[in-house]
């Protein structure tokens, strides 16, 4: 199959950036679609990107804009719910797919790829994970002759800019204190070159149709491990107090409560299900994965030695 369009919803993400970056000066031209077009000016100076500004859950939109494009990729999702905000499990996670793939087949796009998570299921114990499932049930079934659908199942995502190390590092940073939920989650965090490496390479692949893949790193730690990693790294020396499960419940009550909603009943739930591939998707597809130690201490690592400079600086300038 030859792609040389593609229109993505949730381009302008952690993930979708990645996936533009590595398409850039390809023959495949790039649609991004974006509710505020102006706030991700970003990504212009790719060649072959088209930032549009649209409302991806009006039907009518994502018909017009997939007209003439090959493929579509699919990666919106919502972690946190907030209603008064336009953010809703059911919304992004079920009848946005919904309209997308009806959406794609009426314009006559050839290929979908969308973007699911570990744990997601109807049985799963967070409504994060039984909508993703739906979403993800709903995409596979409309795989068929004529359309080819293809899903990703990740583990949490790591790398620059990422929102799972960073936070924790920034919270290191700041509290006196780090009180961990959940301490002894499991997860096999997986690096986002390898996740947008797998996304292209199935792209126009007829071999990946009706296939889903699960992607996930080469090791597996707990929470705990990771928290420590990132403490390591940046130099804190901050108490890091691992809860016990009726504390971690009695934290995520009190934190969903908070602006931002930085932890979440939703969030405790989904941690009951280790984030552990049971397939080696990304070793099916002939990719190695990259371990969190081959990249991390670059993004993090450089953050200890910005603060030991400015301190020397404080220092000299005292003398």
């Amino acid at each position: 199959m030859r792609v040389d369009s593609v229109c993505i919803l949730g381009g302008t993400g952690f993930v979708g950036r990645h996936i533009a970056n590595r398409l850039a000066n390809t023959p495949v031209r790039i649609k991004v679609l974006t509710a505020r077009r102006e706030r991700n000016r970003h990504l212009l100076p790719i060649p072959n990107l088209e930032l549009v500004e649209a409302n991806v859950h009006d039907a009518d939109t994502l018909r017009r804009e997939f007209g003439g494009v090959d493929a579509v990729i699919n990666l919106v999702g919502v972690l946190n719910e907030s209603p008064a905000r336009g953010r809703r499990f059911e919304d992004a996670h079920v009848n946005l797919v919904r309209n997308v793939v009806e959406s794609a087949r009426a314009s006559g796009v050839k290929r979908l790829l969308h973007m699911s998570a570990l744990g997601a299921g109807p049985d799963a114990p967070s409504r994060y994970q039984q909508t993703k499932g739906e979403g993800e049930r709903i995409a596979l079934e409309a795989n068929h002759t004529g359309f080819g659908v293809t899903v990703f199942r990740p583990s949490v995502i790591f790398g620059p800019e990422d929102s799972f190390l960073n936070q924790f590092a920034t919270m290191l940073r700041i509290a006196p204190f780090l009180p961990l939920p959940t301490p002894e989650a499991r997860f096999k965090p997986v690096y986002v070159g390898d996740v947008a490496r797998a996304f292209v390479q199935c792209l126009d692949d007829p071999e990946t149709f009706g296939e889903c893949y699960e992607l996930c790193g080469p090791n597996v730690y707990s929470l705990r491990e990771l928290v420590n990693y990132c403490a390591e790294l940046i130099g804190s020396k901050k108490a890091i107090i691992g809860l016990s499960d009726r504390f971690s419940r009695l934290q995520a009550r009190f934190m969903e409560r908070l602006p931002g909603k930085p932890y979440t009943m939703d969030n405790y739930l989904s941690s009951q299900v280790d984030s552990i591939c049971s397939d080696d998707g990304l070793g099916r597809l002939g990719i190695h994965p990259t371990a969190i130690e081959a990249t991390v201490p670059g993004y993090l690592g450089h953050r200890r030695q910005r603060s030991l400079y400015d301190r020397y600086r404080k220092t000299a300038r005292r003398v």
